[in-house]
């Protein structure tokens, strides 16, 4: 079969491997339909990520069963169904607490398409075929009439935008109407779908950034859209807020901008070897600090139901692109971008 490969810095391949087989029960195999790019991905082309070549690549996307297991229940051949980007068994005391991301089963870090971080690597995404080792825990059934292409992120970076703001649906349901407002500092992708996320449970999402594009798609959203941040004097204090920059005084700001006992989450990944925090201040205000990778495989089904509401995240998606056309336009991404097979 075919993978796209990271072949070497600034180049990307499709190699012919060997077809993945099912050798346990609980195993399914599944064929990609729609992938879409992480905005990691994004960063290891531009360069903002330290991530050596050699691997096959894509963890986000939408697929078509086509094989299971005699032990698989959940699933049956020709289901299009959501594949987590973490491989988790579903059964161990961390999977059992909602931690897929920790899963105690298998190596820590486990996922697909980023394996020279992968504590164990599971193949790509941009791939004829995809083994899934635990179908029943991690494959989730697309519901009739969703479109594949704005879902193709659900294996990671909508989750990734939805914990910043749906775990505090209820504590900002319960406040004065004026005061349930969220802050977003945007970067890519994960801010959009945490500001998309934030309208959707019927607060007011203030939204950061300083990309054009990305200020548009952040209106179409339902969000206020503003091109630098105020100075800190300038905000009226946030119950939630959220930082997606990975930029260190983006951060500082964003957590000055939280109200006393508000919620800060931070999805950013900080190479530097350490980052300053006004710990005493976050200690006296009581504000709570929210960081650590995101738990994707549980919160799959929240998000579909708020889609079934009526939560349209279609507008982040920058380009819908044909899957042979792969190899050039992978290195070129800038913003979201699915792949689809015709």
């Amino acid at each position: 079969m075919r993978q796209l490969w990271h072949v070497e810095t600034g180049r990307y391949a499709w190699s012919e491997v060997r077809d993945p087989v099912i050798s346990e029960p609980e195993q399914a195999l599944v064929r990609p339909l729609s992938v879409a790019c992480c905005d990691l991905d994004v960063g290891v082309c531009a360069g903002r990520l330290p991530m050596p070549p050699g691997y096959a690549v894509g963890h986000e996307g939408v697929a078509e069963v086509v094989a299971v297991g005699e032990g698989v229940h959940s699933v049956r051949v020709g289901d299009m169904v959501i594949v987590p980007f973490q491989l988790s068994c579903g059964s161990c005391r961390e999977c059992r607490r909602g931690v897929t991301g920790s899963c105690g089963s298998l190596p820590s870090m486990a996922m697909y398409g980023m394996g020279p971080i992968a504590g164990m690597d599971g193949g790509g995404f941009m791939a004829d075929l995809v083994l899934v080792p635990f179908a029943d825990a991690m494959l989730i059934p697309v519901p009739p009439g969703v479109d594949p292409v704005a879902i193709a992120s659900l294996s990671d970076n909508i989750p990734d935008g939805w914990r910043a703001v749906g775990p505090f649906a209820h504590e900002l349901a319960g406040l004065d109407k004026i005061d349930r407002r969220v802050l977003v500092v945007g970067r890519l992708s994960i801010g959009l779908y945490a500001a998309a996320f934030g309208v959707a449970l019927g607060t007011h999402v203030d939204y950061v950034d300083t990309d054009p594009l990305r200020l548009s798609v952040a209106e179409k959203l339902g969000a206020t859209v503003h091109d630098q941040p105020k100075p800190a004097k300038e905000w009226e204090p946030y119950p939630v807020t959220v930082n997606t920059s990975a930029d260190p005084p983006l951060l500082a700001a964003t957590l000055r901008a939280t109200w006393p006992d508000g919620v800060c989450t931070d999805t950013g990944i900080y190479f530097q070897p350490g980052i300053e925090m006004a710990l005493l201040r976050l200690y006296t205000r009581g504000v709570r600090f929210v960081t650590g990778r995101v738990n994707a495989r549980p919160a799959i089904p929240q998000v579909l139901d708020l889609i079934a509401a009526g939560c349209d995240l279609s507008p982040v998606v920058d380009r819908v692109v044909a899957w042979n056309d792969a190899p050039s336009v992978w290195p070129m991404m800038t913003g979201k971008t699915v792949f689809t097979r015709s």
